[in-house]
């Protein structure tokens, strides 16, 4: 859920089929944060406008308990940013991108 431009989210411990797949990507790259229901693509692709609208610099952070999820967290942001960053420069090659996407998950 939100809480004002913050997301609250909490650890399944399970896989959610389709929650963070490539049309999950492309469904919050197209809506504002609040559009439609909370998701942590929502705080990436809000950050990815804000950089480019405002040419600042972002942040955004992670916090919560050992076991929460702040490294799948990081990972899904990362990937999130990726993808529009591939599709900002109109990258058709699909390997191209999923070996700049793999260099920044594993960063």
């Amino acid at each position: 859920t939100y809480i004002g431009s913050i997301v609250a989210s909490v650890n399944p411990y399970k896989s959610i089929p389709g929650l963070y797949d490539r049309a999950a990507v492309e469904r919050y790259s197209r809506h504002h944060m609040g559009e439609i229901p909370p998701h942590i693509f929502a705080v990436a692709n809000e950050c990815y406008r804000c950089l480019w609208k405002r040419h600042d610099n972002q942040c955004i952070l992670i916090s919560g308990e050992s076991g929460a999820g702040k490294t799948e967290s990081t990972k899904l942001i990362l990937k999130f940013l990726s993808a529009m960053s591939q599709h900002s420069l109109e990258l058709s090659s699909r390997e191209k991108n999923s070996c700049v996407e793999q260099a920044i998950l594993e960063s």
